[in-house]
């Protein structure tokens, strides 16, 4: 049996993250990094939008705003300091209508709040900004940007194994044993015994803290995001990063234009429930995962609560015409011709019993044990800050033994 000093159950963003952080701040340590796939980033950091985020959105003094704008900072040094593309590119977010001109409002507020550089424009300006989008007022952020997130995760995993740690891929966990003297994970490639375990599992992450012992009322329901993209004699029509106002009774930001680092640009997402925690296409099932969400009283709560917006989103999910009706309302030249379907993401979404989503970073500890069983938007944004927070964690457990 292999042993170590800390076992880091996931090879996404924040897992690897952690791993470099322990690595760096505690460099006697052995750290082994657990990932179920043939390589890391392979679920929501590969298929992430790739957008640095600025924070605008997140309510102020929130895990989500205080790691953003501070995560933000780090990723950006990050990423200059080995070589990793990321660009500055800024977005706006568009009022298409008078009616949304009051929750504009309170969105730059709380960006002020939040510290983000940001500033009210209007039609002129906007145009100048983006000559295609079309609305009566817009925040201009000029500090949001982009980045190549799979990048990224694959420079940490290499750090952290020049510094003598370990990236186990194809190590899907079966078993946790939690003691008062460490913990065992037992995997398909074996077991590995550790002094302490950071749980980073995204879609899967309620799932393996319930068998470490944690409590936990939520539960992760996996959202769909499905995207077209411009086709290539269309990306001009799409400069930066150009979002819609949010509809403050629907949990996710609405269809948006995201001009990717490699020059594409990404039209989306929908927000659909995903048949399975891995369902990236539209008939990807798994039943268990579908009957745990259909089950879930919070599921039931919140389609209840939203059942209005979750047909629409159904809707745009199988009818082109729709999603383009949704795009047109920032950039009317958008037509079924200008688009081609692109990759879909899935979003591991916690909610509670209440229905309610959980809408912060929800980091929890039981013996040698921390469990991030919530991580949003913006975790990747984040991932370098919240590993520090993690670490800290860990770092005040460790201190108690």
């Amino acid at each position: 049996m292999d042993h170590c000093d800390l076992i880091v159950v996931g090879g996404g963003i924040v897992g690897l993250a952690t791993a470099h952080e322990v690595s760096s701040r505690f460099p006697n340590w052995r750290v082994v990094v657990l990932e179920k796939e043939v390589e890391v980033a392979a679920h929501q950091t590969g298929h992430n939008s790739g957008v640095l985020h600025s924070g605008i959105y997140y309510r102020p003094g929130s895990l989500r705003a205080q790691n953003c704008r501070a995560g933000k900072l780090a990723m950006e040094a990050f990423c200059r300091q080995h070589g990793i593309a990321h660009e500055i590119c800024g977005k706006v977010i568009v009022a298409t209508d008078v009616s949304e001109l009051p929750q504009l409002t309170r969105i730059f507020e709380r960006g002020q709040q939040n510290g983000v550089l940001c500033e009210l424009i209007g039609t002129q300006r906007l145009a100048e900004l983006e000559p295609h989008a079309r609305g009566v007022k817009a925040i201009h952020v000029p500090e949001s940007g982009i980045v190549d997130y799979r990048a990224v995760a694959r420079k940490l995993a290499e750090i952290v194994q020049t510094r003598g740690g370990q990236i186990w891929t194809s190590a899907r966990v079966r078993s946790i044993d939690v003691r008062s003297d460490g913990v065992t994970a037992g995997t398909v490639r074996g077991e590995i015994t550790g002094r302490y375990l950071v749980n980073c599992g995204g879609l899967y992450s309620d799932r393996i803290a319930r068998i470490t012992g944690q409590e936990l009322q939520a539960r992760i329901v996996p959202f769909r995001g499905e995207y077209y993209e411009l086709v290539e004699e269309a990306r001009g029509l799409c400069r930066n990063l150009i979002y819609p106002v949010p509809d403050p009774s629907f949990p996710f930001l609405g269809v948006h234009f995201t001009r990717m680092i490699d020059g594409a640009v990404e039209c989306g997402p929908n927000a659909v429930l995903a048949w399975a925690r891995e369902g990236y296409r539209k008939w990807d099932l798994n039943p268990r995962d579908l009957l745990e969400s259909l089950m879930f009283a919070g599921f039931r709560r919140l389609a209840r609560r939203h059942w209005r917006t979750g047909l629409g989103e159904m809707w745009r999910s199988f009818s082109k015409a729709a999603f383009v009706r949704a795009l047109q309302r920032l950039v009317p030249e958008i037509s079924s011709d200008k688009l081609r379907p692109a990759r879909a993401g899935v979003r591991a979404q916690a909610l509670q019993p209440d229905g309610m989503l959980v809408d912060d970073f929800l980091i929890l500890d039981h013996r040698c044990v921390v469990n991030i069983c919530n991580a949003p938007s913006p975790a990747a944004t984040s991932a370098l800050n919240v590993a520090r927070l993690i670490v800290e964690r860990l770092a005040r457990i460790a201190g108690d033994a």
